[in-house]
């Protein structure tokens, strides 16, 4: 969590739009018709509901639906001028382009077209990589009391989430809420759905066929199974997200693994695309849904797409483009402030960029969504960390994560920078091993949906696994089986720590209104507290060697600035579930 020193942000208020359509935190918008545009647009403070509709209608535009909470609206027009028109209003601080686009991808065959993290799916080995590695799909070896392949999850023993460890002392509580804001949950998985709550869960996301370049990016929404673009609260066909909430809260019963905190609640608050993008009107959205709903935590493992950094005055950046990005940081630093005001402790993934965020840096992958033909990625040099930054990690009121591997060193690709992150957490890191070369077991084994499983082809049409990277576990009966896969990434680590929240509020929290609730800086404060200190490598210019599968050989050097009590690798430290809950 930096504070932001040079950016300004807004209070939390509830914009007086209550004559318009939908409530505070809105379902998701519908694409438009063709020769419109969507915009998100963000309102003054104190603005009324005649206020902001005549604004939006003098700049050419119609509002379809508003979130009330924190002053934004979803704007429809047919007018190419409506964002430079609605600069000219007053009581419009900002707008940006709502990545709703609608169409059939060229390719109709292609189901989906992934925004794959090259990252996450390291894990993904080849089978001369597996055989050289030993016995693929391997269950590990039983563990008195524990789940089936808990011998698998170093990353659990590594945090003292164990049989001996925190389940001994604390397991956590059903009323313990926790929302995964990610690309959904699989709420049908046996080892999520004990904990998983359909009714409170929400998809705030629409399908999205084609970008403005016709490129795939959800695929086409016929060939959905219920050939529609929008996807019920409890499906997930990336596979992110449900990995994500099984690292939180698997339950313990028999199957496969279980989660930091096992018996706490799993709400899916979709903000994520199929395809792994992030924008923001469904952030947003989520975020203010999570603090009207009496959510404890959420885990926000992304970054809101198209901006990798979101830049107020780079020289780089078109006029639109700085006030879109604006937007972007005022809109969802209110969505963060409204859901920490009422008693939701934010947690993120610092990134897989391998970067010092408190460094000059660049970025060469922005905008990285086309929403008007022809818009591609351009090089922006000399990015000053004051005045460009990634949200949600950088939001005031987040506690942001840092990954490590399997001998507790910082992974060679997760981003850094002493004051960025807030704690560590196992993430893992397929090169952290004796020889340099990747061993997917030194990722994070959690749930894998049966039916991307095998769309993705790594089970057969009999439910054999026949991918390395992936393994299945039953009940003792053998009737009810699971998949598991192994990914790595900050978006990995994030969760460890959302889980170990959760747990501290499950200790600590007060009981309000039939749950459990516990001011969001007093969970911050004990797992800041409750982490194992680790201090900086010596040198604290640390090289990477990785040995890659083609023979080659990569090297990177980070350095780590700061104290064994807070530095840019670990921050306060590494998490420690059995410490936080009194252990």
């Amino acid at each position: 969590m930096r504070v932001m020193r040079s950016i300004a942000t807004t209070a939390v208020f509830a914009l007086a739009v209550t004559g318009l359509a939908a409530g505070s935190a809105i379902a998701a918008s519908a694409a438009p018709n063709e020769g419109e545009d969507q915009y998100v647009v963000l309102f003054a403070e104190g603005t009324s509901s005649a206020e902001a509709q005549a604004a939006v209608e003098a700049a050419g535009g119609t509002i379809l639906s508003a979130n009330t909470a924190i002053g934004v609206a979803t704007v429809v027009t047919t007018d190419a001028e409506f964002a430079d028109q609605a600069a000219d209003q007053s009581v419009i601080e900002g707008t940006a382009q709502n990545r709703v686009v609608g169409g059939v991808p060229d390719d109709t065959a292609a189901k989906q077209k992934l925004r794959e993290d090259a990252v996450e799916r390291e894990t993904r080995v080849t089978p001369e990589e597996a055989a050289a590695l030993g016995k693929p799909n391997d269950p590990g070896k039983p563990v008195k009391g524990a789940e089936p392949l808990a011998d698998l999850q170093w990353d659990m023993q590594q945090i003292d989430a164990t049989v001996d460890g925190s389940y001994a002392v604390e397991r956590g509580d059903k009323k313990v809420t926790v929302g995964i804001i990610d690309t959904g949950v699989d709420g049908s998985h046996p080892d999520i759905k004990p904990n998983f709550d359909k009714h409170l869960s929400r998809n705030f996301t629409v399908d999205i066929p084609v970008d403005a370049n016709g490129a795939s990016i959800d695929g086409d929404c016929a060939e959905e199974p219920d050939q529609s673009c929008e996807d019920p609260a409890d499906v997930d066909e990336n596979g992110h997200g449900t990995h994500v909430a099984s690292t939180i809260g698997s339950p313990i019963n028999g199957i496969g693994i279980a989660g930091v905190a096992p018996e706490v609640t799993l709400v899916n608050l979709r903000a994520g695309q199929d395809s792994g993008y992030f924008f923001l009107q469904a952030s947003v959205d989520a975020l203010t849904y999570a603090g009207e709903n009496g959510i404890d935590v959420v885990n926000m493992s992304y970054y809101v797409d198209p901006w990798l950094f979101n830049c107020i005055d780079h020289p780089a950046d078109s006029a639109e483009d700085q006030a879109e990005q604006q937007t972007i940081i005022t809109a969802m630093q209110r969505a963060l402030d409204f859901a920490r005001a009422n008693g939701v402790t934010l947690v993120a993934a610092a990134g897989n960029g391998a970067s010092d965020y408190t460094k000059v840096l660049s970025d060469a992958s922005s905008p990285d969504f086309a929403s008007v033909p022809g818009e591609v990625a351009y090089v922006r040099d000399l990015l000053d960390p004051e005045s460009c930054i990634s949200m949600p990690s950088e939001g005031d009121g987040v506690i942001t994560v840092s990954s490590t591997g399997i001998s507790e060193r910082k992974s060679y690709y997760s981003d850094y920078g002493n004051g960025f992150v807030d704690v560590a957490a196992p993430g893992g890191d397929v090169y952290d091993t004796a020889d340099l070369k990747r061993d997917y077991k030194a990722g994070i084994l959690a749930a894998y949906p049966a039916a991307l499983a095998a769309a993705e082809g790594a089970i057969d049409e009999n439910g054999g696994v026949v991918v390395p990277w992936a393994v299945k576990s039953c009940d003792v009966n053998g009737k009810e089986c699971a998949y598991y896969q192994y990914l790595q990434g900050t978006s990995m680590a994030s969760p460890h720590a959302a889980g170990v929240a959760a747990l501290i509020v499950s200790a600590y929290g007060e009981r309000q209104r039939g749950g459990l609730t516990l001011d969001a800086a007093e969970v911050e404060g004990v797992l800041l507290e409750s982490a194992t200190a680790k201090a900086c490598p010596d040198p604290a210019a640390y090289t990477y060697t990785r040995i890659l599968p083609n023979g080659s050989t990569v090297t990177a050097t980070h350095t780590c600035e700061g104290t064994t009590e807070s530095n840019g690798f670990y921050g306060a430290g590494i998490i420690n579930a059995l410490a936080a809950v009194g252990g």
